[in-house]
């Protein structure tokens, strides 16, 4: 599957991974700074963005996306950094083809099965009329009695796109829905060579358990917790960009 992609910047590449419901802009100025040194990749992957929709999304299949994209773009090695679902996507990537990884970054995500968190979320969505819907003001009301965290609103509210007058969610919600129990499903990962894992603080993502089946798994990693929550570049950008450039560098 030819996944759509936005790069920017010259050196050695950086693929950057969005998480659940996300897409590659959601990198905004993490992904500006890093241009300046490297050249930027930052994926919509398969069912989200403005990549192709599929039935299937297992993580073999985002693994094999981002295969073909490294081949279409002659990129022989490159550092891989994941967010949530797509630090899951880079755990698997980097198991599956470590000669094309040269280091791993995860973000707030373990290899362990996950409860159902977000099934709620996209059976809202997916009830939603859009039919009469004029803007995403019309739509966050609709929302705000399933789903009161307004940031998560917002957040999801970025999928809306308009397609000839017509607001319509951009992601792929039934097999985002369908492929949702193979998201939450453990896996199986191991990688080599340099790995960094960060994790919030203040999320339940990554506990001490998931830290010791880390370092079982990762030999060559290094563990960093940061004072946030499960959106750790985006609630903490600069401590976030200081700690994956001291260990890119």
């Amino acid at each position: 599957m030819q996944l759509h992609y936005q790069t920017t910047g010259e050196g050695q590449p950086l693929v950057l991974i969005h998480g659940l419901f996300g897409s590659a802009d959601n990198w905004g100025i993490i992904a500006k700074h890093f241009a300046q040194h490297f050249q930027v990749i930052s994926i919509d992957l398969r069912n989200h963005g403005r990549s192709p929709h599929s039935e299937s999304q297992t993580y073999a299949d985002m693994a094999d996306d981002l295969l073909e994209l490294c081949n279409a773009l002659g990129l022989e090695q490159v550092c891989l950094l994941g967010h949530s679902l797509g630090g899951k996507v880079a755990m698997q990537f980097a198991t599956q083809y470590p000669d094309r990884v040269s280091k791993l970054i995860v973000v707030d995500m373990a290899m362990r099965a996950y409860a159902d968190e977000h099934t709620h979320l996209i059976n809202a969505m997916m009830t939603v009329d859009l039919s009469h819907a004029e803007s995403r003001n019309d739509i966050d009301r609709e929302l705000k009695a399933p789903i009161s965290n307004l940031m998560v609103r917002q957040f999801l509210l970025t999928n809306l796109v308009k397609v000839e007058g017509q607001l319509q969610w951009r992601i792929n919600l039934p097999a985002i829905k369908n492929n949702y129990p193979k998201f939450q499903a453990a896996l199986l990962a191991h990688f080599a060579k340099p790995s960094l894992f960060i994790r919030g603080e203040r999320s339940h993502y990554v506990n001490e358990s998931d830290v010791a089946e880390i370092h079982s798994q990762f030999p060559n990693v290094e563990i960093i917790s940061l004072p946030t929550d499960h959106w750790v570049h985006a609630e903490q950008p600069q401590l976030f960009i200081q700690t994956v450039g001291r260990f890119l560098s």
